[in-house]
């Protein structure tokens, strides 16, 4: 499963840069994590400020 991004997003870039795949684009109102991009590496969890990305478990629908 991949990392989701919450409501919480502030639109700040930090996500989107530290991204090494390149699995994040940012929208109106928060970034979006394209899954099958997505290598899982967990950067963008560390890197953002507010702690609007979390790990998807497979149990979370």
């Amino acid at each position: 499963m991949p990392y989701i991004v919450t409501s919480e997003c502030i639109l700040c870039g930090a996500c989107v840069a530290g991204c090494p795949s390149e699995a994040i684009t940012e929208g109106e109102t928060q970034s979006h994590i394209d899954p099958e991009i997505c290598v899982e590496c967990g950067t963008c969890e560390a890197n953002c400020p507010v702690n609007a990305i979390y790990y998807a478990e497979e149990t979370d629908h």
